[in-house]
């Protein structure tokens, strides 16, 4: 069954209209530079778009910004997030702010919420020698795990 057309070109509008909070995530998690995980961002699933994405995990991400405050839109992001519950897919949501500000405790808990049985991918893992070290210098340095987590890759 395909995508409703309305609903694939409003996610592609969304990947061109990232808010700050949301290039900064995707820094981390694309190309599989998050534990060799792959993650689609602005994801259709069901009606929705999910922010980030990652199927392997069962796993989406939802970054909430001061819109997120009111009672009805909370009530309406509860709901959303019964629903993908329902069909096997946790949801981990963050605060713009912490993004922005706090990306380490961000990975730190976005790596908690990856399942021990998740198949992890060696490609780009700092084993696999595919993926250079990060320049000196560079303001933020792409790893494959959190600080001070450690995980045996198959």
């Amino acid at each position: 069954m395909s995508l409703p057309s309305t609903l694939l070109n409003y996610a592609r509008q969304l990947r061109k209209d990232q808010t700050d909070a949301e290039k900064r995530l995707w820094h981390f998690l694309r190309g599989r530079r998050f534990c060799g995980l792959k993650f689609r961002r602005q994801c259709p699933f069901e009606g929705y778009i999910l922010d980030f994405y990652c199927h392997d995990a069962s796993l989406a991400i939802e970054l909430d910004g001061g819109g997120h405050t009111s009672d009805e839109q909370r009530m309406y992001d509860h709901e959303r997030t019964k629903i993908l519950n329902c069909a096997g897919i946790r949801v981990i949501r963050f605060w713009n702010n912490e993004v922005l500000n706090s990306m380490e405790d961000v990975l730190n808990k976005l790596y908690s919420y990856i399942p021990a049985d998740t198949p992890l991918s060696t490609k780009g893992s700092p084993s696999s020698g595919l993926r250079p070290p990060s320049p000196p210098g560079r303001r933020d340095k792409v790893t494959n795990y959190p600080m001070g987590i450690e995980r045996e890759l198959p």
